[in-house]
């Protein structure tokens, strides 16, 4: 090892302890996890119905969180779009309702009430005060059991998503994203936009949505988590009494399975726009969620780039070169192999040599591995903030539902610390030469072309 080099370990060293000891400092303020608690109280109803009910009491407030099988994953080819259309459609008009008496309904009683898609599922979210909790299941009910699909609401929505992907062409970032995930995975769900394109929404017909919707809005396909001000035995009789029409589905549909393999060799593409700050996002294909190594990767990522300040791409690119303001590292894990990404902006004259640090980054923990500092500072900074993933219903019905929908156990809350801090460095080194790929990525660069030098 050189001076310089030398040099360079002790000023990270110094910087990451100033910041993870700040944090610490927060994390002892924070209330203790109960041991051992399960997060939910769990019972799957007559019609396949999963009910999760975590009795909140503190406040008079009640989160509902619906999840389902119906993500991109499961849309028909050439049908990009469907599950994010269908899911928005849902509170857009019932057989009874119109979507301006949904709304009125909802802020007469001061609750919110909203519905989503996503990659691997689809969501509606409910939050209201405990004393308006009949009226506001009585409408989660509807939206759910009896959504109207409505032609004009459909033609409405879709010219909102055709101008919003038209807006996002003007974002180098959103342009740089989309790049990246269709080069990483091609034609499948997670290669293409959750919102579809132009060509994929006039393919979409109101038969097609309703024919998604009866498919896989199905109560076994379907978890409902309720944190708040409840009694579980309440809510549950509640539930049962206004779903017990939600019929099984009968739908043998497959989703999407995991993602093509990768070339075995990197994939650059430059967009060219007049732009004074290079958008570059640096990457691959990743794991799945229920890949065992998956506290060690979490681990492994926070020290080379999720560790915020504390990390070594933040060290290196931010704190050393003044390159970046900021810079980061995620594994997007999924029902199917996510993305592994490094996400930064700089000047179009620094994005060649920010890119060359980034590969030197990787191919350095994958060959010398971390010390016992960063692994000790990561496992403080991830199980000590884990409770603040806890403290607000939203977010607790949020990770109630996640660990349900992906078989993680709802023990997960008294497990998490213990896979954390199991994890050696020879854990870390072995999942960062499996999983981080630095001669065989993708690379997009949004930029002044003219401007810019990649490393060869």
């Amino acid at each position: 090892m050189s001076v310089n080099d030398g040099q360079m370990i002790a000023s990270r060293a110094a910087r990451r302890m100033r910041w993870v000891g700040g944090w610490l400092l927060v994390l002892l303020l924070l209330p203790p996890l109960a041991a051992a608690a399960p997060l939910a109280e769990r019972q799957v109803l007559e019609n396949g119905l999963t009910l999760l009910v975590a009795s909140r009491r503190a406040l008079p407030i009640v989160t509902i969180n619906v999840t389902v099988q119906a993500g991109s994953l499961w849309e028909p080819e050439g049908q990009a779009g469907l599950a994010n259309l269908a899911a928005l459609l849902l509170t857009r008009g019932t057989m009874t309702r119109t979507a301006a008496q949904i709304d009125e309904e909802v802020d007469f009683i001061g609750a919110s009430l909203s519905s989503s898609a996503g990659r691997d599922s689809s969501e509606v979210d409910l939050t209201l005060l405990k004393k308006d909790l009949p009226k506001g299941l009585e409408l989660l009910a509807d939206v759910l059991l009896h959504p109207a699909f409505d032609e004009a609401e459909i033609g409405r929505k879709v010219r909102e998503i055709r101008a919003a992907l038209r807006k996002r062409q003007e974002d180098p970032g959103e342009v740089a994203s989309e790049a990246f995930n269709e080069l990483v995975f091609g034609s499948h769900p997670y290669g293409r936009p959750l919102e579809g394109t132009d060509a994929s929404l006039s393919a979409i017909t109101r038969d097609a949505i309703m024919r998604f919707y009866r498919d896989h809005y199905t109560p076994e396909r379907s978890i409902i988590t309720v944190v708040g001000d409840v009694e579980p035995k309440e809510i549950a009789q509640q539930l049962r009494a206004l779903l017990k029409s939600w019929p099984k589905g009968k739908s043998t549909g497959e989703r999407a399975g995991d993602p093509k393999p990768m070339q075995e060799k990197p994939v650059v593409k430059k967009i060219d726009r007049s732009v004074t700050q290079a958008n570059i996002f640096l990457g691959h294909q990743g794991i799945r969620r229920d890949n065992p190594d998956f506290y060690a990767v979490t681990v492994m990522n926070y020290i080379l780039g999720g560790g915020g300040f504390s990390s070594r791409l933040v060290e290196r690119i931010r704190e050393e070169k003044g390159w970046a303001y900021d810079i980061h590292s995620y594994f997007y894990p999924g029902l199917e192999r996510g993305a592994f990404q490094v996400g930064l902006q700089t000047k179009n004259e620094t994005a060649g040599a920010a890119v060359g640090e980034v590969l030197r980054e990787l191919r350095q923990i994958r060959d010398q591995g971390v010390t016992d500092q960063e692994l000790a500072d990561a496992k403080a900074y991830l199980t000590g903030s884990f409770p603040l993933r806890l403290d607000t219903n939203r977010k607790l019905a949020g990770l109630i539902s996640t660990v349900e929908y992906y078989k993680i156990g709802l023990d997960y809350a008294d497990r998490y610390p213990k896979l954390i801090e199991a994890v050696t460095k020879e854990e870390v080194l072995r999942v960062a030469r499996a999983y981080l790929w630095p001669d065989r990525y993708v690379l997009v660069v949004v930029a002044d072309q003219a401007k810019v030098a990649l490393p060869e």
